[in-house]
């Protein structure tokens, strides 16, 4: 009797629905006829045309369109101050544009007498979208084709990050709708290229949880050369491998990495030395940026006749400080009685380079979104975070517009609510760190480890055991296997 083969469906993992596991959720889903229920087996039996990825395509096109009506004014009238600051539609594409010789011809690090203050590779999205735009000069209907070409790529690019997360999230797909629907992203996504760098890393996340490491490398060397944070996830990887001892996932990754940076600047530096240093050297010596716990010191040290910090100070005290926190994040991730997952640990040394960082711009928030998706799927949290972002978002816009032209004073807000602002964005970024800490040190609040996943962003890692583990308690405990081997012989 020929044997007959199971259905394809029961190959198929069954997905967790937030409305189910998510209790704040379950509470917003009236509209829709309440939490779906215990009987249905979504990812089991097929959805029709309405696959998960496609309703978070869906979600994402819808979320971009929204981010480009928040900037009608400016689409509309043009990106002039104050106006573009007082409605809350700034946008480094129209000035740069006009003021770094885009508009011009001018091909960032290519036309060795302009300067980028960007990573390489920005520079090359940057000129790259300018030759996109037909005709020359800034008139206004170039300004706004110029922003118009790179917020439609910049949604492509969202696009492209929602899936590589829900890819990698295995059976919690829908925790990619926070990407999708993140007010920060709707905010913030347009203000510069930094959904670039998110997206080649998110990319580089992907291929790294599939066991494709020299892909990986290479889109995480990418995103290293549109910016510089990309880079801090080799700080995960070195922590995992010490934990697990599979070093050569770590060797081919940044190898790879290293290879994709340096065929990206090697022939700008061999072209124009001077332009390509220019980045780092502006990095180096600018003061502290707006919205940095440093500049709101420097702006409180102001009022109240304090001496305030300048560069050098600034650079020193903004590394010791980071450098201290990747210590204390190693010694959690070494001690924990679990070995933390990948995304937990890209979650809190890029959330503690922002804390620490001597400039924090609102799009930075965009840097997060995907790691936070991944390391604590809470929307409670998501939410709260994403609201007081948004209010740093708008107070940054209403003092801009007051230093930059004394603005209408109805528009304006005084210094200490801005630096409130600021230091509640810290504080809700610090909670969320501890949040996700607390799920390391504490595995049973992990609600990723509650669905039989180990760590689906781990790849090589994924299930590996304990090669090193330091306890404290018992220290015979976090000798190495060799060495075990040898005091037991």
């Amino acid at each position: 009797m020929q044997e007959t083969k199971p259905p394809e469906h029961r190959k198929r993992a069954r997905l967790v629905i937030p409305s189910r596991s998510d209790l704040f959720l379950r509470n917003f889903t009236e509209l829709v006829g309440g939490p779906m229920g215990h009987r249905a087996a979504p990812g089991v039996v097929s959805p029709g045309f309405f696959t998960v990825e496609r309703v978070l395509i869906l979600l994402t096109v819808l979320a971009a369109l929204l981010g480009i009506v928040l900037k009608s004014y400016c689409r509309t009238n043009g990106w002039e101050t104050p106006g573009q600051f007082y409605s809350t539609c700034y946008s480094d594409f129209p000035e740069l544009f006009r003021n770094r010789g885009l508009g011009d011809g001018a091909f960032p690090f290519l036309a060795k007498e302009t300067f980028f203050e960007y990573p390489v590779l920005m520079g090359l999205i940057a000129g790259a979208t300018a030759l996109l735009v037909p005709g020359d000069g800034t008139a206004r209907d170039r300004v706004l084709a110029y922003f118009d070409v790179n917020a439609a790529l910049v949604a492509a690019v969202w696009i492209v990050t929602v899936l590589a997360t829900a890819r990698m999230a295995r059976r919690r797909t829908w925790d990619a709708a926070m990407v999708a629907v993140a007010p920060g992203i709707v905010l913030a996504g347009t203000i510069n290229w930094d959904m670039w760098a998110v997206g080649l890393l998110a990319l580089g996340m992907y291929y790294f949880s599939r066991d494709k490491l020299v892909l990986a490398g290479i889109f995480i060397g990418l995103g290293t050369a549109t910016k510089l944070y990309p880079m801090l996830i080799v700080g995960a990887l070195l922590l995992l491998a010490l934990r697990t001892g599979r070093f050569r996932p770590l060797l081919v990754t940044v190898a790879s990495a290293a290879a994709a940076w340096l065929a990206v600047n090697l022939p700008v530096a061999a072209l124009n030395p001077a332009g390509w240093k220019y980045f780092y050297e502006f990095t180096q010596d600018r003061p502290a940026g707006y919205s940095s716990p440093w500049f709101a010191y420097n702006l409180v040290a102001g009022r109240l006749g304090w001496l305030p910090l300048q560069a050098e100070a600034i650079n020193a005290l903004a590394l010791d400080i980071f450098v201290l926190a990747c210590v204390l994040i190693g010694v959690l991730a070494l001690t924990a009685p679990r070995r933390p997952r990948l995304a937990q640990l890209a979650f809190l040394i890029v959330g503690a380079f922002i804390l620490t960082n001597k400039v924090y711009s609102p799009q930075f928030v965009l840097w997060l979104i995907p790691l936070l998706a991944l390391a604590r799927p809470r929307w409670r949290d998501f939410l709260i975070w994403q609201v007081i972002e948004g209010l740093h978002w708008a107070a940054i816009w209403m003092y801009l517009g007051q230093v930059t032209s004394g603005g209408v004073s109805q528009h304006n807000i005084d210094m200490p609510y801005y630096v409130l602002a600021v230091v509640f964005h810290m504080i809700a970024t610090g909670y969320l760190m501890a949040r996700v800490a607390w799920d390391v040190w504490d595995p049973d609040y992990d609600i990723i480890r509650r669905h039989d996943l180990d760590d689906p962003q781990g790849g090589p890692f994924d299930r590996a055991p304990d090669w090193l583990r330091i306890d404290p308690v018992r220290p015979s405990a976090s000798l190495l296997p060799w060495r075990k081997a040898t005091v037991d012989a």
